[in-house]
């Protein structure tokens, strides 16, 4: 039974880091315009980039991660 509850937190398909990358993007965008009006000019328009440019960075690794786990199998 906990092997799998378990795999409903492993991400095994590219398709599945997209949606997360997806929902991430979303929180993130909604976070910078909350900067942006928060902090308007330069400094709310630079936490904006910084919120959704994380989410970019936390995107490409898992994806690449994928990756790796196809290349090198499936010991976790």
């Amino acid at each position: 039974m906990w092997k799998k509850i378990r795999r409903l937190f492993i991400i095994k398909t590219k398709f599945e880091a997209f949606l997360i990358t997806y929902a991430l993007a979303t929180g993130a965008v909604a976070r910078g315009q909350a900067y942006m009006v928060q902090y308007p000019g330069w400094g709310g328009k630079l936490l904006f980039l910084a919120a959704t440019g994380a989410v970019f960075m936390a995107g490409a690794k898992m994806i690449e991660a994928i990756e790796l786990h196809r290349t090198y199998g499936n010991d976790y």
